[in-house]
């Protein structure tokens, strides 16, 4: 039995209240979902869409689609939607959207998932769950694409605390979250500075992946708990999740910021042994911090293993071994 849409409780109105509080935009409400009996998922979209030049040849076919009899369907109009989408264009988008149901052409499931996509990225966050209040009226639940973007419009807002509501919100409703959604979270979390929080929310994940653990370690290494975030990596490391480039970027950097230059060598070592590809990136990070210390030749022997390593030097890697000269002859 197909049950209604529920009516707004009292913890999603709290949600909005603050959200308008916040923002000039008028208030917008977190509908609590029904569970279904028989629930209706949303299809995920994987379009292949048609090649456009530029944002003009997109407009121009969609409009010439308008004006076709018969009409062609709406999943070749969300093509182009996605298209744009894809090119950034989300204004546009939207308004081609709307032209559509001026014609009488009515947006799918699909079409209404691009312009949650669309508002979240303009940080329109009452239109996007007015659009998903409008998905929820027609019967259908929103799949974790759809509660992911949602949560990653409000993070991107900097509403993160908002957006750690609306889990609980839909987690308590039944349904289920997937990395995305909590890499989101912890990403949003960290980004405010509350990695305390991002850890403890690290701890309710049954199965937490590389990309959780390396945003927390490059949170705690920027505040300088480098301790924390090496045993962090530890943790990672024995629970059988290996590291890549971008978490030996974070605690390079963070052992360098305090000037365990040692250790930050032996990461770049250990990177090598592992065989785990280096980017420029990385040698940079101790070329320039080494050089600051003085310590010219061991920053040149880094830069000697970079480009042994097959990696092409840039314009940083190159000042900071001019800078660290200066300072030395000084």
């Amino acid at each position: 039995m197909m049950l209604g849409v529920v009516g707004v409780v009292s913890r999603a109105h709290h949600i909005s209240t603050k959200i308008a509080a916040m923002s000039s935009s008028s208030l917008f409400r977190l509908t609590r979902f029904p569970i279904l009996s028989n629930p209706t998922f949303l299809p995920s979209f994987h379009s292949v869409p048609h090649s456009f030049h530029n944002v003009d040849d997109a407009v121009s076919f969609f409009n010439r689609m308008l004006q076709m009899h018969p009409t062609p369907s709406i999943i070749e109009f969300s093509m182009i939607l996605t298209s744009l989408v894809k090119m950034k264009h989300y204004s546009t988008a939207i308004s081609l959207s709307h032209q559509m149901e001026l014609k009488g052409i009515r947006p799918d499931i699909v079409t209404s998932s691009i312009l949650i996509n669309c508002y979240c990225h303009l940080g329109q966050l009452t239109s996007a769950f007015s659009v998903m209040g409008n998905i929820l009226k027609r019967g259908y639940q929103p799949n974790t694409i759809i509660l992911n973007t949602l949560m990653k419009g409000l993070c991107l807002k900097g509403m993160v605390q908002r957006a750690m509501e609306f889990h609980d919100d839909v987690v308590a409703q039944g349904f289920r979250l997937d990395e995305v959604s909590y890499a989101t979270l912890i990403n949003g979390l960290c980004k405010t500075g509350d990695t305390r929080a991002a850890l403890r929310l690290l701890r309710q994940i049954e199965r937490p992946n590389v990309i959780m653990y390396s945003t927390i370690i490059d949170s705690l290494c920027k505040v300088k708990l480098v301790s924390d975030a090496y045993d962090l990596y530890s943790e990672m490391v024995a629970r059988r999740i290996p590291p890549i480039a971008v978490t030996y970027n974070a605690l390079i950097n963070g052992f360098c910021i305090v000037g365990r230059f040692q250790q930050a060598v032996g990461l770049l070592n250990e990177m090598v042994l592992q065989c785990i590809d280096a980017e420029v990136r990385t040698f940079n990070i101790l070329v320039e911090a080494l050089c600051k210390e003085g310590n010219v030749k061991e920053a040149k022997n880094v830069f000697a293993v970079m480009v042994k390593q097959g990696l092409e030097p840039n314009i940083v890697s190159y000042s900071s071994l001019r800078m660290g000269t200066v300072l030395l002859r000084k």
